[in-house]
């Protein structure tokens, strides 16, 4: 929920949603949580045709939904502009289909806006960001449709992990794959895109 001890309770009413798609929502989520001025946020899926689809339906690439962080942000102390310097710095979106060896339309890039104010910033933004690329940027700008919260083991994974969610924390993120099933299953992590194709990678 929304971080009580950060935030007082009388500043909740301030708070605006944006919802992004950057590739394993896994540290997109945890970026975001290092961010001052952002309050929660949720993983989940966003963008599809199934209702209430699993993380293992999802990571098949067949029910349209993109992997996404909702972000409850004030805006008094974060910008929407400045949650898309985030997101555009977090990942490669000129890729499609995909970040990095996450391969699968699941991985793409997306904003999902919430408003007409965060669709113009977002296509202003995203032709700022241009200039940068040789390659067209591929980023879907898009209305947010139903978000569908991911399983709850999901929520806050790298935190879990251990790894630093502080505000202003600058260490080094570490992802570890796409996880398929849940810990009781086999030491396995398992992908599959959007071909079938089984890509099997090991614990570390």
């Amino acid at each position: 929920g929304i971080n009580a001890e950060y935030m007082g309770e009388n500043q909740t009413q301030n708070l605006e949603t944006a919802t992004f798609a950057a590739g394993c929502y896994w540290s997109v989520e945890l970026v975001y949580q290092r961010a001052v001025g952002v309050y929660d946020t949720k993983v989940g899926f966003i963008g599809g045709t199934k209702v209430n689809p699993t993380y293992k339906e999802t990571c098949t690439g067949t029910t349209g939904h993109a992997e996404a962080v909702q972000v409850k942000f004030n805006p008094q102390e974060i910008s929407y502009e400045d949650l898309l310097e985030i997101f555009w710095k977090k990942h490669n979106p000129t890729q499609a289909d995909g970040q990095g060896n996450d391969i699968g339309s699941q991985y793409r890039s997306g904003i999902f806006y919430h408003n007409d104010e965060q669709k113009r910033i977002a296509e202003e933004s995203k032709a700022k960001h241009q200039a940068n690329y040789k390659q067209p940027i591929v980023t879907e700008i898009t209305p947010a449709s139903t978000f569908y919260l991911a399983e709850e083991y999901h929520q806050r994974y790298l935190e879990k992990g251990g790894q630093c969610s502080s505000k202003g924390c600058n260490d080094k993120i570490r992802c570890y794959g796409c996880l398929l099933y849940t810990s009781d299953a086999a030491d396995d992590l398992l992908c599959v895109d959007l071909g079938g194709r089984r890509i099997i990678k090991k614990k570390k």
